[in-house]
């Protein structure tokens, strides 16, 4: 069963999640081809192998997302230099964008894990970076906060996000062994880093964000 057929089976968070726009034609699209998108994975070392077991985690992470994106967000909230991306200018707490941004949130953790690489894949991976910059940083849902995500803590936060101390347990939840863990572990992180890799794209385009690292 290829990525394609598998996505066909895959669980959404909820019925409605606001502002997820995937494979709408009016969403960014991205200027990287998906010739340049196979040099990233092999840059990365993903494999054919890495997507299977990929696609193991996000059958056992399906039911584990909202408690994975709470202890990710706890972490956030710690620091105040990164909780105030969440936060309205006055530092309080906005619930309404914190809701629906962590439906999205949780989301991307199961298009992580099954979605295929395709174009629509990579035309998302565009907007999500986008939607950390001035372009289109809290349009999505009218919120009031800082104006744009800094890429230095968004590549930072990637640490945080591959953490195993944090997600290893939940990716053990269903009784795999550890090694089988590692290797879905392995495959996460390879994953992430090949999208945070493709989210810096605007960043790097001074007529989209600048000066926004």
């Amino acid at each position: 069963m290829n990525r394609s057929q598998t996505m066909e089976k895959t669980r959404m968070v909820a019925d409605e999640i606001p502002g997820y726009d995937y494979g709408s034609p009016n969403i960014a699209k991205s200027p990287i081809t998906v010739n340049e998108l196979e040099q990233l994975k092999q840059s990365t070392g993903f494999t054919n192998e890495d997507e299977r077991w990929l696609r193991i985690a996000g059958e056992v992470l399906a039911d584990q997302t909202k408690s994975l994106v709470e202890k990710w967000r706890a972490v956030n909230a710690a620091h105040p230099h990164l909780a105030r991306y969440s936060q309205r200018p006055d530092g309080q707490k906005n619930s309404h964008y914190s809701e629906v941004s962590g439906l999205r949130f949780q989301q991307w953790i199961l298009d992580t894990c099954l979605r295929p690489h395709d174009q629509d894949w990579l035309n998302y991976q565009q907007e999500i970076a986008l939607r950390h910059t001035s372009v289109k940083n809290n349009k999505t849902d009218n919120a009031e906060s800082t104006p744009t995500i800094h890429l230095r803590d968004v590549v930072a936060f990637t640490a945080v996000i591959n953490d195993g101390n944090i997600i290893k347990p939940l990716l053990a939840a269903k009784g795999h062994s550890a090694a089988d863990v590692d290797k879905m572990h392995q495959a996460w992180c390879k994953s992430v880093l090949l999208q945070v890799a493709l989210w810096t794209e605007p960043y790097t385009n001074s007529q989209i964000a600048p000066n926004e690292w």
